[in-house]
């Protein structure tokens, strides 16, 4: 029996005695099976081939990635808060090596992920690190592909996990879709861990809102509407996005609900709108 993982993910899935027909997660109208033929693989080869890197964003904040890139290509973010250390996100790889040095690090005393596409190798994580509880919004309850007992899912807009550390579900991209912000990061500013919910562009001052960012779906203006309000609630200096580089290092809040605006403004915008000197439409102007 295995725990066979998609190549295009990065979801592993419970034990089975042979490979899984197809991954849910890829067939999914917000991922793809590329080339259209279902691949796996298993931690044992991953082991064989990746290696875990570290990078130290900001005081307190190490970013986990894989190199060679794998699946998806997200980081993975150990938050060590005031109170309690967290991982957040998943990555798919994790070895003696990883586990080792965030150990070394403070282990953490719980997993929180953003959305599905991230919840990779969690259970694995979870036992790797103590069988430390995961906590996945329940409104995305039917994309857990390796049920397990550490899996506690949440519901309602904001969950406070420790002091100072506080999952808020913003949506759009999935139902669940949450971000965390934590308010002793950024020395006392405020952090937002976002992973591709706002998805921070490469400009780094600016984020995405899409439903879908391999099949160009993009979310309803309303839904960004109500992510803009919803997260303008809560004050951070930076963003943290999924993938290396994609990071907003100051006036972050305002980035993100200036890329809201501009968003609002394009959809809501008349078919032939012209820009203006500034790029933005000419009737917001």
């Amino acid at each position: 029996m295995t725990n066979y993982i998609c190549t295009a993910c990065g979801t592993q899935f419970a034990e089975t005695d042979g490979k899984p027909e197809a991954c849910p997660i890829c067939e999914d109208e917000r991922q793809y099976v590329p080339g259209g033929v279902q691949q796996w693989t298993t931690l044992d080869e991953l082991r064989a081939k990746h290696r875990n890197s570290f990078r130290l964003e900001e005081d307190g904040l190490m970013a986990i990635g894989t190199v060679p890139d794998f699946a998806i290509g997200q980081r993975a973010f150990l938050v060590r808060g005031e109170g309690a250390t967290v991982l957040w996100d998943c990555i798919a790889l994790v070895d003696d090596a990883t586990v080792e040095i965030v150990r070394g690090l403070g282990t953490p005393s719980a997993i929180a992920i953003s959305h599905p596409h991230y919840y990779t190798t969690c259970v694995q994580w979870s036992r790797a690190l103590g069988g430390i509880a995961v906590y996945l919004h329940a409104a995305d309850r039917r994309h857990v592909m390796r049920p397990d007992p550490a899996i506690h899912f949440w519901e309602g807009d904001a969950m406070e996990l420790a002091p100072g550390l506080t999952l808020v579900r913003l949506g759009g991209h999935f139902a669940g879709g949450t971000v965390l912000h934590w308010a002793g990061g950024s020395g006392g500013r405020g952090t937002l861990l976002s992973g591709d919910v706002l998805q921070v562009n490469p400009d780094g001052r600016t984020v995405g809102f899409m439903r879908s960012y391999p099949n160009h779906i993009p979310l309803a203006a309303a839904e960004v509407q109500r992510i803009a309000e919803s997260v303008s609630a809560y004050q951070f200096e930076t963003v943290h996005g999924a993938f290396w580089g994609r990071s907003i290092r100051s006036a972050g809040r305002d980035g993100v609900l200036r890329s809201a605006e501009r968003y609002l403004a394009w959809v809501n915008a008349p078919a032939g709108e012209p820009e203006s000197a500034d790029g933005s439409p000419a009737s917001a102007t």
